[in-house]
């Protein structure tokens, strides 16, 4: 799919209260080890923490909450349409709130999936893909060293690979409050936090298959 914008963002738009709200809110529930496709339904032994800590090693927590889709719904819907996607959705999962600390990161991955949801998602995600990905900053880029969010767009030959051209920084996205929205199929990691800890909060909407 050809796109004239890859990711669309939003500047400092979700007040620090909220962002510190939010972070205090996750922090006091259950926090669980991030985990990667093929591992979601299982009792991880020793070696599945050990597979899935070689591509990706945070601590998560699953939030699903109305307050929080409240603040950052709108920015959404306003990306999907200033950036000129005009993708349909009609559903949030539940957010992610992630937190980084030293040494921790999520290596290339991209957020869609191979088949639609079934139907033990439920009747409102059945049938449905993700369609756009949504991270929200919570930590002040000033806070901590590393994590940074970069994006690689893989619509060209291997051969042709230029991360002057196909390698993109966030850079847009460091201070606090700050959004960024892209289609869910793009290519996007987070470098390991070398000094301090990065929290964020991560969305994805769903609608029926493209047609």
């Amino acid at each position: 799919m050809n796109l004239n914008n890859y990711y669309w963002y939003f500047k400092s738009v979700i007040p620090p209260r909220i962002c510190d709200d939010i972070v205090k809110y996750a922090l006091s529930k259950e926090q669980t080890v991030a985990r990667i496709g093929g591992y979601e339904d299982k009792k991880l032994s020793k070696q599945d923490i050990k597979n899935i800590q070689n591509y990706r090693k945070s601590d998560i927590t699953w939030l699903d909450d109305t307050w929080i889709y409240k603040e950052v719904h709108p920015y959404i819907h306003e990306a999907n349409k200033l950036a000129g996607w005009n993708f349909q959705w009609d559903f949030s999962e539940p957010c992610q709130f992630t937190k980084y600390k030293h040494n921790q990161y999520y290596d290339w991955h991209y957020d869609s999936m191979d088949k639609v949801y079934d139907e033990k998602h439920g009747d409102l995600q059945k049938g449905k893909i993700r369609k756009l990905s949504m991270t929200c900053q919570l930590t002040d880029g000033s806070e901590y060293e590393g994590g940074e969010l970069e994006f690689d767009y893989r619509n060209y030959e291997p051969h042709m690979r230029d991360e002057e051209k196909h390698l993109k920084k966030t850079n847009e996205i460091l201070s606090k409050g700050s959004i960024i929205v892209f289609p869910s199929f793009i290519w996007h990691r987070v470098k390991p936090v070398t000094k301090g800890t990065r929290y964020s909060l991560v969305m994805w909407s769903l609608g029926y298959p493209y047609k």
